[in-house]
């Protein structure tokens, strides 16, 4: 059951990315026989990405923002502009296959689907860069980076932890009932975790297709263009917010002891001195986390949801029993 699609690409001096993979979405969007947009949005391009487009993609809808906002405020802009049914969240990096879609639309006839996310493949086709996650804590960490699939097709509950943000084909209404991304996130990293953590608690349920696929280019867009220890510092203050939002009961209340003795002091001694300012980030974020926090509680009650974090695990770990699972 093919649906509508809005194709939502995030560019930030991605010239060269756009010139190599732009073909390969139009020809998998082409291939699915249904109706499509894509649209980019130019988060403050330096490089010529916009006269790019413009000159040889009459076809797309180009957005464009005042000013360099970050991933989350980014996508956020595109999502609100589509008009389709699902929305796929692709990274300006990723080669789609040919039938990208073909294995995806089935999910969708489950009113429960919040989305689904297809293999990533390294560009060299030699190894599986991003599969299903199983959820798990650690200490005072929900994790997410233990990966698995089934190579069997009969298996269509292979539910991941979270929708990769560089490959995610979503349902637009509970993407848009969600607020997209929360732009606490911003610049970037942990906003597609972030995301489907929502989804989850909120009974929608993200799924993994080993049979559909796509190619990334290592380190093709911002990892190439922002120093090392900007990266880092945004990174961990935002892997601290996450863990905030989230948690509840001891956990959370451990939290603050947690931040210091596992990650904090030991990164310190070593001389990781840039952790103190993601910590010092992450304090300054309180009310903003309070903020996110109260909008999922409201969420939550407005669709009549108990789920907590616990019940996400045990779901997908019930889901994985008695199945010939491989993992990464």
């Amino acid at each position: 059951m093919q649906k509508s699609v809005s194709i939502v690409i995030p560019n930030y001096n991605g010239k060269h990315l756009l010139e190599k993979y732009l073909p390969s979405v139009f020809i998998a969007a082409e291939n699915a026989e249904t109706e499509f947009e894509v649209i980019v949005i130019d988060d403050g391009s330096k490089d010529d990405s916009i006269p790019f487009i413009k000159q040889n993609y009459k076809n797309i809808k180009l957005l464009i923002n005042d000013k360099n906002r970050g991933f989350s405020y980014t996508c956020n802009h595109g999502i609100r502009e589509s008009k389709y049914e699902l929305i796929l969240l692709l990274n300006s990096d990723v080669k789609l296959d040919p039938n990208y879609f073909k294995h995806q639309w089935k999910y969708f006839s489950r009113k429960d689907t919040f989305g689904v996310m297809a293999r990533i493949m390294s560009f060299d086709e030699a190894r599986i860069e991003d599969a299903a996650r199983l959820l798990y804590y650690s200490g005072c960490r929900i994790k997410a980076n233990k990966f698995y699939y089934s190579e069997n097709v009969e298996d269509e509950n292979i539910y991941t932890a979270y929708l990769s943000g560089a490959n995610a084909l979503v349902d637009a209404q509970k993407l848009k009932e969600l607020g997209g991304f929360d732009e606490i996130f911003s610049p970037f990293s942990s906003e597609d975790f972030d995301l489907s953590l929502r989804a989850w608690q909120l009974g929608w349920k993200c799924y993994y297709e080993h049979q559909s696929f796509c190619f990334h280019h290592v380190s093709g867009s911002t990892k190439t263009q922002i120093k090392s220890d900007f990266i880092k510092k945004k990174y961990y203050r935002n892997r601290f917010i996450l863990q905030h939002i989230h948690l509840n009961g001891l956990r959370l209340l451990l939290l603050p002891f947690y931040l210091l003795s596992a990650e904090i002091i030991p990164k310190l001694l070593t001389g990781k001195l840039w952790i103190w300012e993601a910590y010092k980030q992450y304090l300054a974020s309180f009310i903003s986390i309070e903020i996110s926090r109260e909008k999922l509680s409201g969420l939550k009650l407005k669709y009549n949801s108990f789920i907590n974090i616990s019940d996400v695990m045990e779901v997908i770990n019930k889901s994985i029993k008695g199945k010939s699972i491989k993992r990464l």
